[in-house]
C-alpha cells in the first residue's frame, strides 16, 4: 500500500495540471493513468486568446506549454467568401497529447509520483480514501481528485451521477488541410463563419501546429447523421458543399490524413458533494468545444482547487463533505461554469435557430464584425499615413514653432496622433 496526501485519478489535461500545481506546492501527490506518455487524442488543439493564456499562467505551466506550441500572430476573419478583418492573435496551436505531456514533464520536476495503471475501485470517507488498482495494489490518500473526463464508471461507484443537459450538443471534426498548387496558405490563421443556418456550421478555424495547417470544424448535427460519414469519406467535396464560398479565401485545398469526429454531450455531475473526493474539469461538467470555453473551465477549476482549497484542507484533520463543498461554490468557479454553459446554448441558437430574434442576432453579429473590421482597417491605414503626417510641413511647424499667442500644453507632445498601440487592441 502506498500512502499520500492526494491521489489524482486521470492524467489528462485536468489531472496533469493538478499534479503540476500540487507538486510545486510540495504536497505529496500520486497520479494514476493508463498511459506513461499520453497518446494522440482529438481534443483541445489550441489556446485561443489572451484570457485563456492568463488562466493558464495561473497554474504556473504556461512557459512549459508555450514552448511546445505554435503562435500564429494574426487571424483572418471571413464569412460568405468575404474577408472581414485581420486581427492580432494570441492563438497558440498545440496537439492535445503534446499539451498534456508538456505539463507532465513540468509535474515530474516536483515530488509527484506517477503510476501507469488502471483504477478498479474507489472507497471514500471523512478521513482517508482508498484507490484500488487493477493489479491489486492500493493507494491510501487523504483526498481523491477525480479527473477522469467524461467517463462515469468510477464516479458511479461512489454514488456520483450525471445529468445530460443536451445530447450531442455539438460535433467537432479535425483534420490537416494542405493548399493545392502553392507552398502555403496566404493567411497565418483563419476563422470562417457559417454562410446560412442550413449548413448547421458555426465556423471552421484553421491554424498552424508546427509545420502543418490544422482545421477544426464545428457542426450541430445528430451523431448518426449521414453527413458525418460523407465527411470522413470525401472531406473536400463535403466541406465545399457546406461552405461553398470558403475556397474564395483559402484557394483550392485537399485534406491529408485521418478525419477525426468527436460528438460532445453537455452534461453535469450530480451527488458530487461528498467526503474525501473532489471533481475537476469534464469529470464535473462538460463544455461545448464550438464555444471554446473548455480550457477556461479546466484552468479555473485547477487554479482554484490547488491554489486556494487543497492546501487549506490539508492543514486540518479530516476531509468532510462540508469542507470540500467550499470549492463547488467558489465565486470564480461558479462564474466560469455559468458563463461556459450560457455560451454553449447561445452559440448554438445563434447559429441554427430559425426564429426572428436569432436571425436578428446573426445579422447583428455580422454587422458588428464588419464594423470592427472597417475600424481596424482604417486605423491601419492611419498608422501607415502617420509618418507622412508627422513629416508634413504644417505638422513640423506646429511642433517646432508653437504659436505663443495660443499656448497649448499638447503641442510638442511626442504621443502618436491616433491610439494605435496596445490601447487600441484592448478596446477591441
Amino acid at each position: 500500500m502506498r500512502c499520500t496526501d492526494v491521489a489524482i485519478v486521470g492524467g489528462g489535461l485536468a489531472g496533469s495540471l493538478t499534479a503540476a500545481m500540487l507538486g510545486r506546492a510540495g504536497i505529496p501527490t500520486i497520479v494514476i493513468d493508463p498511459h506513461e506518455h499520453y497518446p494522440f487524442d482529438f481534443r483541445v488543439e489550441k489556446i485561443g486568446n489572451a484570457l485563456q493564456l492568463a488562466r493558464l499562467a495561473e497554474t504556473g505551466t504556461a512557459h512549459a506549454v508555450l514552448r511546445s506550441a505554435t503562435h500564429d500572430g494574426e487571424n483572418w476573419i471571413a464569412r460568405r467568401g468575404h474577408l472581414i478583418d485581420k486581427t492580432p492573435s494570441q492563438q497558440h496551436g498545440i496537439a492535445y497529447h503534446d499539451l498534456v505531456n508538456a505539463i507532465r514533464i513540468e509535474a515530474k520536476k516536483h515530488p509527484v509520483e506517477t503510476i501507469c495503471g488502471k483504477v478498479a475501485g474507489l472507497a471514500t470517507g471523512s478521513d482517508r480514501q482508498a484507490v484500488t488498482l487493477s493489479d491489486g495494489g492500493t493507494i491510501s490518500a487523504r483526498l481523491i481528485v477525480l479527473a477522469s473526463g467524461m467517463s462515469t464508471r468510477l464516479a458511479h461507484q461512489v454514488g456520483i451521477g450525471r445529468d445530460v443537459l443536451s445530447k450531442c450538443h455539438s460535433i467537432s471534426v479535425g483534420f490537416d488541410i494542405i493548399p493545392v498548387g502553392r507552398p502555403a496558405f496566404e493567411f497565418p490563421a483563419l476563422t470562417y463563419y457559417s454562410e446560412t443556418p442550413n449548413d448547421r456550421t458555426p465556423y471552421i478555424t484553421l491554424f498552424p501546429i508546427k509545420q502543418r495547417m490544422r482545421a477544426n470544424l464545428f457542426v450541430y448535427r445528430e451523431a448518426n447523421d449521414p453527413w458525418l460519414a460523407q465527411m470522413r469519406r470525401d472531406p473536400v467535396a463535403t466541406l465545399n458543399g457546406a461552405l461553398p464560398n470558403l475556397r474564395k479565401i483559402t484557394g483550392e485545398f485537399h485534406v491529408a490524413g485521418d478525419v477525426r469526429v468527436r460528438p460532445v454531450d453537455l452534461s453535469v455531475s450530480t451527488g458530487y458533494r461528498q467526503a474525501g473526493i473532489v471533481l475537476v474539469g469534464d469529470a464535473f461538467a462538460t463544455s461545448c468545444p464550438a464555444a471554446g470555453t473548455g480550457t477556461d473551465k479546466v484552468y479555473t477549476d485547477v487554479a482554484r482547487l490547488c491554489g486556494v482549497y487543497i492546501p487549506t484542507w490539508l492543514k486540518t484533520e479530516g476531509m468532510s463533505a462540508d469542507k470540500i463543498g467550499a470549492y463547488y461554490v467558489d465565486p470564480a468557479k461558479l462564474a466560469c461554469d455559468a458563463w461556459s454553459m450560457r455560451k454553449a446554448f447561445h452559440f448554438r441558437r445563434t447559429t441554427i435557430d430559425p426564429g426572428l430574434y436569432w436571425r436578428a442576432q446573426r445579422l447583428a453579429r455580422l454587422a458588428a464584425g464588419s464594423g470592427k473590421g472597417i475600424i481596424r482597417r482604417t486605423l491601419r491605414t492611419m498608422r501607415g499615413l502617420e509618418p507622412q503626417l508627422l513629416n508634413s510641413r504644417w505638422v513640423r511647424s506646429e511642433i517646432a514653432e508653437p504659436d505663443p499667442a495660443r499656448p497649448d500644453p499638447n503641442i510638442g507632445d511626442a504621443r502618436p496622433l491616433f491610439p494605435l498601440g496596445p490601447s487600441a487592441n484592448a478596446a477591441k
